[in-house]
């Protein structure tokens, strides 16, 4: 299968995703409601309701089975791209599902339950985890970085830029740094464990760019100045 970025331009505008999956090759399409072309056989794509335990039970999620050979073309939201992840054997990242673009034949798609202080603190009931051989498309805002746990030496990381981490990882909700710092900052994850932890640098980039044009210097000094005014004040 191979993936093709038809427009590298303004996030803005979003991007069009174009896929060539050859003949007995299969790509599972979390989102079908954004394929805007198709170029094949019309028995080529066959959608179906997905059974994940304990996660939205009362939404209706559709994923598309499309079988080459084939091409069809995905429009993309504005501010959002795909980054193509392969795996080799089992991986032991824990993913949002909102984050999850499509996976290809060869990858199994399991789901992991949260325990009940994670649920509290992230809203969310599980995680989705893959194995096997293929590819995964991660739906990300911005670059994509990449950072090790360390056992003892916590990582830091904005809660809402979070992509996929470990599910050995301890998690604390927390904020760092001195008082002022503490004060005006999102809230973060404190992490620590074994294996690597995917981010996402477009939220924040975005955040600055609100920060620098839209807002006041009145504005911009309360958020900074009252304690957690980076949290309550918008």
């Amino acid at each position: 299968m191979n993936v093709d970025v038809q427009d590298e331009g303004d996030s803005g505008s979003g991007q069009a995703v174009a896929f060539t999956v050859a003949e007995n090759e299969e790509v599972h399409v979390l989102h079908p409601q954004q394929i805007i072309a198709y170029q094949g056989p019309s028995s080529g794509r066959a959608d179906r309701l997905m059974d994940v335990k304990g996660m939205y039970r009362k939404r209706k999620l559709i994923r598309s089975d499309i079988t080459g050979p084939c091409r069809f073309v995905a429009a993309l939201p504005p501010g959002y791209r795909v980054k193509t992840l392969q795996l080799d054997g089992k991986s032991d990242l824990l993913y949002d599902f909102r984050h999850l673009f499509f996976y290809s034949k060869g990858v199994t798609m399991q789901t992991r339950v949260l325990n009940m202080k994670n649920m509290l603190i992230t809203r969310d009931i599980v995680k989705v985890k893959f194995s096997g051989h293929g590819s995964i498309g991660i739906l990300t805002e911005g670059t994509v970085c990449e950072a090790e746990l360390d056992p003892f030496d916590p990582l830091y990381v904005d809660a809402g830029s979070i992509i996929a981490y470990p599910e050995n990882a301890r998690l604390e909700l927390t904020v760092y740094g001195n008082h002022l710092a503490s004060q005006h900052m999102s809230y973060h994850w404190k992490m620590t464990g074994h294996g690597p932890v995917l981010f996402q640098a477009g939220r924040q980039s975005r955040r600055f760019q609100r920060d620098n044009n839209e807002d006041g210097i009145i504005k911009r000094f309360l958020r900074e100045a009252l304690p957690f005014g980076g949290v309550f004040i918008k």
